[in-house]
């Protein structure tokens, strides 16, 4: 009896050691105490970066093939650009060097001149000349990326194959710009539509004196796209109807983006008063025209016969053909 309740007692004491060591309640407590221990709480660095490796292999984007032979063409393009850029400052600086300037401060007005020096040409048509001009002029500007990394185009007119065009046409992607002919004419047909309900009649056109129209090429340039013949006259043919409209005038800025101003000087002309001979004959003395470097006096008189007499000839006196017309040209302008 005495041996059982000292074996009792001594699993008293053992529980009682438990609350200051939970270590020594079993002999092999120790075991478990290290396993719970060797598995802790916290996320382990490795488990971490496999968990990243996951996520970013999981989060790359395939990129279409028509993204990848964009970047490709896009890189070589970059590669080919900056080639010619270096040939051209090489070339500029021994162009600098040959004309004893200095090659830091040497602009493209002094290349041209420079150019002009060393090749004299006496061709009429100014492209057919020798040039050095820098690279980003001569090559075409090339058009950015189209569509994203999944080829999912960024223009709603992508597939018309000649976006720009179409959107100065019918629609722009900028609701809050008039970027386009339609949306003008909408818009001045509505102002002209308030006006006449106050009474007011509109009439503020567009004057289009000294400027022209942009030719196909240049078209072609602004958009960076194609145009067959029948395409540009439809564009010319839709802007005058704008330029045509009573209004015009508010779209001044954007008409004008696909007009080239005309550089032209006028001067004031001073119409000389008919003189009269004894018969009561009219005439005109225009004294010393100049042609070059030649210099004259020209009579024109009125109620003539209609021959022409030059130094007691007739138009004969000029034996070259060019010279004949050039004589000519002024009285078939004046008839």
């Amino acid at each position: 009896m005495a041996v059982s309740v000292f074996i009792r007692c001594s699993h008293f004491r053992r529980l009682i050691g438990v609350s200051n060591n939970a270590v020594a309640l079993f002999p092999d407590s120790a075991w478990y105490s290290n396993c719970i221990k060797s598995q802790p709480y916290a996320t382990s660095i490795s488990e971490i970066k496999d968990t990243i490796k996951t996520n970013t292999k999981k989060s790359e984007k395939k990129i279409s093939k028509a993204m990848m032979m964009y970047l490709q063409r896009a890189k070589e393009h970059d590669e080919f650009m900056k080639k010619e850029i270096l040939e051209y400052e090489i070339g500029k600086r021994h162009l600098a060097n040959m004309m004893g300037e200095d090659p830091e401060s040497f602009t493209q007005a002094d290349i041209n001149r420079s150019i002009q020096y060393l090749f004299p040409s006496g061709l009429f048509d100014p492209k057919a000349r020798p040039i050095m001009e820098h690279p980003e002029k001569i090559f075409p500007s090339r058009k950015a990326a189209e569509f994203d990394e999944t080829g999912k185009p960024f223009h709603s007119m992508f597939y018309t194959s000649k976006p720009n065009y179409y959107e100065t046409l019918y629609i722009s992607e900028n609701y809050f710009y008039l970027q386009n002919i339609v949306d003008n004419i909408k818009s001045l047909n509505n102002i002209e539509d308030s006006l006449i309900k106050q009474g007011t009649l509109p009439m503020d056109r567009i004057d289009l004196v000294g400027s022209l129209w942009l030719s196909k090429n240049d078209i072609e340039k602004l958009f960076l796209e194609r145009i067959n013949d029948f395409e540009y006259n439809y564009l010319i043919t839709s802007l005058e109807r704008l330029c045509d409209h009573p209004l015009s005038r508010r779209a001044t800025d954007f008409i004008l983006k696909y007009r080239r101003l005309c550089h032209t000087s006028f001067k004031e002309i001073a119409i000389l008063p008919l003189e009269h001979d004894s018969t009561g004959r009219p005439y005109v003395t225009v004294k010393n025209c100049m042609r070059k470097s030649a210099r004259g006096e020209v009579t024109i008189w009125g109620n003539g016969s209609g021959k022409i007499v030059i130094n007691g000839h007739n138009i004969s006196y000029f034996e070259d053909f060019q010279h004949r017309e050039q004589v000519s040209y002024s009285l078939l302008k004046s008839l």
